[in-house]
């Protein structure tokens, strides 16, 4: 198994509510421009179909009341240090979420393989 362009990081997962908003821009939305603003790799929004948080109430799409708040995954795969970064530019903007952070090994294949190297 061919593994030169595998990298070690970490898988960084951001919770948070389908209409959380921080200064007028969705949570989700405001991640991904903080990423990109700061050349990390990329990022992606996962909107759940159902769920619950911390507070325990349960939301799901079939509930047109709760619809509107259902929760979304924001994800990135990053160097220790641009999680770091990313992770303080959160705190720093007093943003309510929950996130998690564990290792991963991630790498590119196909075409793409070469420009990532």
């Amino acid at each position: 198994m061919n593994q030169d362009n595998l990298q070690q990081g970490l898988h960084l997962t951001f919770y948070c509510h389908v209409r959380a908003c921080h200064d007028g821009v969705l949570v989700s939305q405001w991640l991904l421009e903080q990423a990109r603003r700061d050349g990390l790799g990329g990022g992606s929004v996962f909107r759940a179909t159902a769920g619950f948080g911390r507070h325990g109430v349960l939301r799901e799409e079939q509930f047109f009341e709760l619809a509107d708040d259902l929760p979304v995954k924001v994800e990135f795969l990053l160097r220790e240090e641009q999680a770091d970064l990313l992770l303080e530019r959160v705190r720093a903007a007093g943003i309510d979420t929950v996130y998690a952070r564990s290792p991963a090994n991630y790498g590119v294949l196909g075409a793409g393989a070469a420009k990532a190297g």
